[in-house]
């Protein structure tokens, strides 16, 4: 599977999920009320943030079983799929993720029926071996609801390093 495939598959992913956002999907009272602990945006952050323990725990299981089979990891200019994601990057991350703490702000989420997003900024600081780390970073996931849970679709990681300012 080429990067411009993975690329044009989550670009439909992209389409398909604007398209059904926009669509109106009234619901009766009962049917709302239902639904009301189903879409609360705790549940959403609850996943996200088992998802990063598990890294930090250096739980690649754990880690990988929050990630759908067809999950889109975004991340430095290029796109993997859970199998690369599970054969490379995984254990960078976890090594990653163990060595610094990460400081995450507040995380907004939106959920629309089936499907979720919860994005936040954080930052990174300290060494790791002989490399002083000082980032600042944003990520987006994007969740499918799968029976009473949600399991992370996409995840969009960026980061760039904090200046110190010029004096």
């Amino acid at each position: 599977m080429t990067i411009h495939f993975k690329q044009t598959r989550f670009l439909s992913f992209l389409a398909v999920f604007t398209f059904l956002s926009c669509t109106n999907t009234e619901k009766a009272p009962e049917a709302e009320a239902q639904n009301s602990e189903a879409n609360n945006p705790a549940k959403v952050i609850a996943v996200v943030d088992a998802f990063h323990a598990a890294l930090v725990a250096g739980d690649s299981i754990t880690a990988l079983n929050y990630l759908a089979e067809d999950v889109a990891i975004l991340e430095s200019g290029g796109a993997e799929t859970k199998s690369h994601y599970r054969s490379g990057h995984l254990l960078g991350d976890m090594r990653f993720a163990q060595a610094l703490p990460r400081k995450r702000n507040e995380m907004a989420v939106n959920i629309m029926g089936d499907v979720a997003w919860a994005h936040s900024t954080n930052t990174t600081q300290g060494k790791m071996g002989d490399r002083e780390i000082n980032s600042q970073g944003a990520e987006l996931v994007v969740l499918a609801r799968k029976d009473d849970s949600w399991v992370i679709k996409a995840i969009h990681w960026s980061s760039r390093r904090i200046r110190k300012p010029k004096e």
